[in-house]
């Protein structure tokens, strides 16, 4: 893993929510379950446990659905962004909610059996950086993001422009 902050932040895609984790983040894993991938509509879900750490939502708090006898899932009930796996044995958040997921670099995969058969083709692909994309230049030119910026804000949104 790259160098850590002894805190971490992160949230939600529209910024209704936000956390803070106080402590080495050092449990990421990527889990292949099919109940993981409805939930966060992707091929895996990638999650770091927060298990003897300390977690705060300091904005917002997510809303819960009880997707199994054991397991809650929580999300941002404004824009759906998947944020927590919530087991008995501790809480869970999704990797690509923190402000800088790359410092969270998986070590275990979860659930292999429902791997899908491709996954492991997927660096053989084409790939292109979005301003490779020609075809869709005039869109991207047109496109004001209201995402939240990866790091708190005092205010969220902000005020309109004057």
């Amino acid at each position: 893993m790259g160098t850590q902050p002894p805190t971490c932040t992160g949230g939600c895609q529209c910024g209704a929510v936000r956390f803070r984790v106080t402590g080495r983040l050092w449990d990421a894993s990527i889990c292949h379950c099919r109940m993981c991938q409805k939930a966060f509509g992707a091929y895996y879900a990638p999650l770091v446990s927060t298990r003897g750490l300390q977690l705060e939502w300091t904005r917002g708090e997510p809303k819960r659905f009880q997707s199994s006898n054991l397991v809650r899932r929580g999300f941002c009930a404004d824009c759906g962004t998947p944020l927590t796996y919530e087991a008995p044995d501790g809480i869970a958040l999704a990797a690509g909610a923190f402000d800088e997921p790359a410092l969270l670099p998986p070590s275990i995969q979860y659930g292999v059996e429902a791997r899908l058969p491709f996954m492991d083709t997927l660096p053989g692909l084409p790939a292109r950086r979005t301003e490779e994309d020609e075809a869709a230049a005039e869109f991207l030119a047109r496109i004001v993001s209201r995402q939240h910026p990866d790091h708190d804000t005092a205010d969220w949104p902000p005020p309109p422009a004057a």
